[in-house]
């Protein structure tokens, strides 16, 4: 027993052990926080990286990268959004100051992210009439002329819906999308980390084997 609780000490003061177990941390701490907010939020996918500048006012005058008016009231290419499972009934319709929604897109794979312009209960279902605050030719806070020009003919189904928008923050979702639109930039990470794990392990353990091998070798042989 002695000896193995000597072997744990003398293992928890190896530098490279230390630095596996911060890794396997930093790993528990990340999956740990996504399925907490998950759990809290309850949203099958809490948290989104806006990539199309839809939402986004300053697009007719300006580029959409969220830099010039990083805290707005509307969306920015490259935010990140964090999404909460609502109660369709507990949505806010009142446009302009209407919830921003998630809802699944029928035709793809890539969920739409829209301000509630109006609602209407058809048969005890509510459908929501949807629009990007900078899809023109009326722009957000202005009001349509007509609700008729939004594209849904009736509009978003309440079982489409995957949550409302409740926070946005700017900038970092630019991260991801350049690891989207690069297909030579998760090679370089990954080649980045396999480096990495070579300098930080890999060498270190190959020099300490030659200086041993160095030492054994200077040592006179007893006769």
């Amino acid at each position: 027993m002695a000896k193995k609780v000597a072997d744990l000490k003398n293992l928890w003061k190896n530098d490279y052990f230390k630095t596996a177990i911060a890794i396997v941390l930093v790993i528990a701490i990340v999956l740990v926080f996504f399925f907490g907010m998950q759990l809290v939020l309850g949203a099958a996918v809490p948290i989104r990286v806006v990539e199309s500048g839809s939402m986004c006012v300053v697009q007719p005058l300006g580029k959409c990268d969220g830099w010039t008016h990083p805290f707005g009231q509307t969306l920015h290419i490259g935010d990140i959004i964090i999404i909460q499972k609502v109660n369709p009934e507990d949505l806010n319709a009142n446009y302009p100051n209407s919830d921003i929604i998630v809802y699944k897109n029928p035709n793809g794979v890539t969920p739409i992210v829209h301000r509630i312009v109006s609602e209407q209960n058809i048969n005890g279902t509510l459908y929501f009439k949807t629009k990007g605050d900078g899809n023109g030719p009326i722009f957000w806070p202005q009001t349509p002329n007509s609700y008729d020009n939004i594209p849904d003919s009736r509009g978003v189904p309440q079982n489409l819906v995957e949550g409302k928008v409740i926070l946005r923050i700017p900038w970092f979702g630019w991260i991801t999308l350049f690891m989207r639109g690069n297909s030579w930039a998760l090679p370089v990470v990954i080649g980045i980390i396999l480096l990495l794990i070579v300098v930080e392990f890999i060498l270190p353990v190959a020099k300490a084997k030659r200086k041993k091998l160095a030492q054994q070798k200077e040592i006179p042989s007893q006769t």
